[in-house]
């Protein structure tokens, strides 16, 4: 039987890493799209080692671009979180590092004209249904990744900075900011936060599982007994959330979250959900963000924050930090979330065909 075989761009996004994809090159149907990822990325298998995922969460994922005929946008986008050691494609989440490597890519692919010395590309993310503004510096209408002086703690270098202006991020996956109607709720005993902005995520307090905020993945590897904990309350939180059986999804994300160690407004272990990220997914240190923003959360009792509607709120996470400009409106039961943005960089890695 013949290989098919795709054009694909592999890039470094952010914190993370993948094929980008022309969508309307791969099988309209889902589950032939899906098996085309699993194929091309090379799950199920801890090695991933027939594919080109690299056998970690942050680097099996898949993005697929395609131009838009929505009014006002440029491109539509999705994401893929191919899971490495099962057969399943999840589709539910976002990531916004990969998500920074969206306009790059639709600029290259010709769809979005070039401008001088930058060219501003609108996006509709089908996994949020939401919008985003992002801005490539583009000089002589060539794309730049390297040359400039932002540094992603996580990413070795510094690179020309993307702007990421995310709209209407409230209630992407559920519809709500707060799934269940509360800013905190119990499961099991155990106090919880779950907020839909920018990604879905269960927020927990790391004192309350005796932690400080600095454990490592080896600490959560030696105790096996926390993380069925862990993912037992997140499967009930996802219930709670409306998505029904979570067992085979990566939403909610769990957020273990601490008080500010070096200067930001809090600190996050992000776990993507059963693996501690390296660094922080920038759709989780949205959602933390706006809950540090939203009275009543375990976020906010955390946070260092001020009463400013428009404020830069630091994520710190296990690399360093990242930061989240937040304009927010309202409070109680009229909070609005306006806008969030961020920076990150890009990196063309490879580019020719993929096969499967």
């Amino acid at each position: 039987m013949m290989q098919n075989k795709i054009a694909c761009t592999l890039m470094r996004s952010g914190t993370s890493r993948g094929p980008f994809i022309d969508l309307r090159d791969l099988p309209e149907n889902t589950e032939e799209r899906d098996a085309a990822l699993l194929r091309i990325m090379g799950s199920p298998d801890s090695k991933q080692i027939d594919g080109i995922g690299g056998a970690t969460s942050v680097t099996s994922k898949a993005v697929l671009v395609q131009p838009s005929e929505r009014e006002g946008i440029d491109v539509d986008y999705l994401f893929a979180q191919v899971i490495i050691d099962q057969p399943i494609v999840d589709t539910t989440p976002t990531c916004g590092n990969m998500m920074a490597g969206v306009a790059p890519f639709a600029i290259e692919k010709g769809w979005v004209k070039a401008t001088h010395p930058e060219t501003k590309v609108m996006v509709y993310n089908f996994n949020t249904n939401s919008t985003i503004e992002m801005l490539v510096k583009t000089p002589n209408a060539e794309v730049n990744y390297t040359e400039g002086d932002l540094k992603v703690d996580g990413v070795p270098g510094v690179g020309a900075p993307i702007l990421m202006n995310l709209f209407d991020i409230a209630g992407g996956a559920t519809g709500q900011l707060f799934p269940t109607g509360n800013p905190k709720d119990i499961i099991d005993g155990i106090a919880v936060s779950i907020v839909d902005a920018g990604n879905l995520m269960m927020h927990v307090d790391a004192a309350t599982f005796d932690m400080d905020g600095t454990e490592d993945q080896a600490y959560f590897d030696a105790r096996p007994e926390l993380k069925k904990k862990l993912e037992n309350i997140r499967r009930q939180a996802g219930r709670l959330a409306g998505l029904g059986d979570v067992s085979d999804k990566v939403l909610p994300k769990i957020g273990i979250l601490s008080k500010a160690r070096v200067g930001g407004a809090i600190k996050s272990q992000y776990l993507t959900p059963h693996s501690l990220h390296p660094s922080h997914a920038v759709s989780g240190a949205v959602c933390i963000a706006v809950a540090a923003k939203a009275e009543g959360t375990i976020a906010a009792a955390l946070a260092n924050t001020s009463n400013a509607k428009a404020e830069k709120i630091v994520i710190e996470h296990p690399s360093g930090v990242l930061p989240v400009q937040l304009e927010v409106s309202g409070e109680g039961d009229t909070f609005t979330v306006e806008k969030a943005g961020t920076l990150r960089t890009a990196r063309k890695l490879m580019e020719g065909f993929t096969f499967y």
